[in-house]
């Protein structure tokens, strides 16, 4: 099969096409075909090497967790999904990028949505929805969202409002209407965001979800006074300091297929900034590398 690979830790440079070995499923697991696969922070620090003390790779190494495309192969002990079905999810921390992939958790593609949408919803929505519920009831609550335009964040604020929230969400001023269409109240992230609130909540903030790790989890914790109602999906050192939620993606059919019912109702789209061919990885990698993305970026396999 054609994968995207790299041999040896280093910069998006480093990333070829190239033949590779083709997965089989085990127990529990599918393989699938891949449309589309999308380009998460974690591809790119695991790619440099900034997480080898972590998560050690086996190189060569393909990479990428979450696609979507049409299931090759059914594994010992699968139930529920056949051969043929349009499917999205997660499979381990590497191996998306490529003409087949393993999963190990995944959920029926709804119509609503392209294979590149697809392909965007899997590890941002499993993550968003894993740090609202560590928030608990979001009904007739006012949730602030920090990063609200990223690939993590504009999932949340989607998934919040369609539970009943009003959703506030910092991003710079240029995605302050792209935060409108997503149903959020925009506001413009940094320095003196707590002066800036009571305008547009002016009964308080009631809880917070931060995806950007900026550096802001400090002033987050004040704005809502109780680091119980602060979870951080991307702050993990500063989220233990400080006593807030500190929350991981995992693989769960279950926050999948919640999330790809949302998507039936059309009360969450997935946000594609910009797709990406599979000989075109390179600038992929280098584009997100860089941040301040609105959604997702996507390769087409």
């Amino acid at each position: 099969m054609r994968a995207a690979r790299f041999h040896e830790y280093g910069g998006a440079e480093s990333l070829v096409i190239e033949q590779a070995p083709e997965p089989r499923p085990g127990l529990g697991e599918i393989r699938v075909r891949v449309a589309a696969a999308s380009v998460n922070p974690i591809d790119w620090k695991l790619r440099a090497g900034a997480l080898r003390r972590l998560l050690p790779l086996e190189l060569p190494a393909v990479p990428g967790r979450d696609a979507a495309g049409v299931v090759d192969e059914v594994g010992d002990g699968v139930q529920g999904v056949s051969i043929g079905d349009r499917v999205f999810g997660l499979g381990g921390v590497t191996g998306a990028t490529a003409e087949l992939v393993i999963l190990s958790a995944w959920a029926h593609a709804p119509d609503t949505w392209n294979d590149e949408q697809a392909a965007g919803a899997g590890l941002a929505s499993v993550t968003a929805m894993r740090g609202l519920n560590a928030l608990g009831s979001l009904a007739g609550r006012t949730l602030l969202v920090e990063g609200a335009a990223g690939g993590v964040g504009s999932a949340a604020v989607e998934i919040a409002a369609a539970q009943g929230a009003t959703v506030i969400g910092t991003a710079g001023e240029r995605n302050h209407e792209f935060l409108t269409s997503l149903g959020a109240v925009p506001v413009t992230y940094g320095p003196g965001l707590a002066q800036r609130l009571p305008a547009l909540a002016p009964h308080g903030v009631d809880i917070v979800l931060d995806t950007a790790a900026s550096g802001s989890l400090d002033d987050l914790v004040a704005i809502t006074g109780d680091p119980t109602r602060v979870a951080t999906v991307a702050d993990h050192a500063g989220g233990q300091r400080l006593g807030t939620h500190v929350v991981n993606a995992e693989n769960d059919s279950t926050l999948l297929s919640a999330a790809a019912e949302l998507g039936r109702q059309g009360r969450y789209t997935p946000r594609v900034e910009q797709t990406y061919p599979l000989e075109r990885i390179v600038d992929a990698h280098a584009h997100a590398e860089r941040g301040r993305t609105r959604g997702k970026i996507v390769i087409c396999i």
